[in-house]
């Protein structure tokens, strides 16, 4: 019998140890290696594809990796006409990747002087259709003139041009068409409010819905709501997220995206069960995490209360995280709120916790852990006492005897008042005393 306790209690240690992350646990963590820029650009397209690099350069200490990112950035802008950004981008460079990057002045004069051609065209073909009173005719003609604003960078003009087409909209399909341009132009500007209502827009005309434009809305409304630190509408969003969307809106976001940013505002958000429902079982979503083994994992150790290994996990996202032009304002909310929903889960099963076994387990000092602890104690997240002195965390558990006697009694008094209103209201009815007031009066 002593034998079979011994080897119980090792076992139990053992498992409390292993949320420490030991050696017993060797499961690969992924490496801190600096972003593969050309990889991470190739999920991209677009004018978010340069906007993503220039980000980037702008944001990283690493001074290869900035050259790199300004050198992509610089070729993928000599593919389009935005001549504007092409020389903002000229001079950060500043000469720092030799001649070749330099300022193409034959380049853009040239893409300018067709620029300047190809607005007036459109302009006399708009004003000639406004005049016959052609609405199709005069839907395309705004719709180009959105096209050509965005693609010289104009967002705001682009913007207004999209819009004025929804007067001329015929069709369901136009109405969508007229959202998603307006939705892509508001996420370049960063005007999410404008997101949510066009978003609402085109839900409002679901005959003319396939799979892949569902997709889409679901990830702009998931991006708006993250902008608004709105974490779990945001998960709620991203989750829902049909696997249709492949690669068909590379343009805002890819599809590595959409599991990086509902993971980890899900483990933000959500409790256990929501965890395991909502993304652990989800079959659709786990083809977005597929893409990224390192969130699923660090999501799968979170829920199986292998805190050391997520906080590994996260702690090595963290600064490819912080370069991303969408999380990178929310990393550290993020982050805060999914430690302190580790530390709550951690204590919430135990009547009393050695606090240097759970400094083991989340890779801090003694003196730290208890800091958090209290803040969490302070906030009411967590019903415990630290006994500083044997640096042992107490649980205050509720008397559940007592809260039921309580409950009970209380249930007893609401139904003893209430079934002594309904006996006054039929007496006062049996003895037709509002009729007699009222003759009265």
């Amino acid at each position: 019998m002593e034998g079979e306790e011994e080897s119980s209690a090792g076992a139990m240690i053992d498992e409390i140890y292993s949320n420490g992350g030991d050696a017993k646990r060797n499961r690969p963590i992924i490496s801190g290696e600096a972003l593969d820029i050309e990889a991470y650009a190739s999920l991209y397209s677009g004018r978010t594809k340069i906007t993503r690099l220039l980000f980037i350069a702008d944001r990283c200490e690493n001074r290869q990796m900035q050259m790199e990112a300004y050198r992509m950035a610089y070729d993928e802008i000599k593919k389009g006409e935005n001549t504007q950004l092409y020389r903002e981008v000229v001079q950060k460079i500043d000469g720092r990747l030799g001649p070749q990057y330099g300022l193409d002045l034959v380049w853009t004069e040239s893409v300018e002087r067709r620029a300047d051609q190809r607005k007036e065209k459109l302009e006399n073909e708009l004003n000639a259709y406004r005049t016959n009173l052609i609405k199709e005719s005069i839907r395309m003609g705004y719709n180009d003139f959105g096209d050509f604003y965005y693609a010289h960078g104009l967002l705001a003009d682009a913007f207004k041009n999209y819009v004025r087409t929804r007067d001329y909209c015929t069709t369901s399909k136009h109405i969508i068409h007229m959202c998603l341009n307006a939705i892509l132009v508001s996420i370049e500007m960063g005007q999410f409010t404008h997101v949510t209502s066009y978003v609402s827009k085109a839900e409002q005309t679901p005959e003319a819905l396939d799979p892949v434009t569902v997709a889409k809305l679901r990830c702009a409304a998931g991006l708006a709501h993250l902008e608004a630190k709105k974490y779990k509408l945001a998960a709620r969003k991203f989750l829902e997220t049909g696997a249709e969307l492949g690669n068909n809106y590379t343009e805002v976001i890819a599809p590595q995206d959409v599991a990086t940013y509902g993971g980890l505002c899900a483990l933000a958000s959500f409790d256990r069960t929501e965890l395991k429902n909502k993304v652990i079982d989800n079959l659709n979503f786990r083809n977005f995490l597929e893409l990224v083994p390192e969130v699923r994992e660090l999501i799968h150790d979170f829920y199986s209360s292998h805190y050391a290994s997520c906080l590994d996990y996260l702690g090595n996202l963290k600064t490819n995280l912080l370069l991303d032009i969408h999380l990178h304002d929310h990393v550290e909310m993020l982050y805060n709120q999914i430690r302190h929903k580790a530390l709550i889960q951690y204590t919430h099963p135990f009547v009393s916790v050695d606090l240097r076994m759970m400094a083991n387990a989340f890779k801090t000092s003694v003196a730290g852990l208890e800091k958090e602890l209290e803040a969490l104690i302070t906030d009411n997240q967590i019903q415990a006492r630290i006994d500083s002195h044997n640096k042992i965390l107490y649980a205050r558990h509720a008397d559940q005897r007592n809260a039921t006697f309580q409950r009970v009694l209380q249930t007893g008094n609401e139904f003893d008042r209430d079934v002594r209103a309904m006996l006054l209201r039929a007496n006062l009815l049996k003895h037709d005393y509002n009729l007699r007031a009222s003759r009265k009066l």
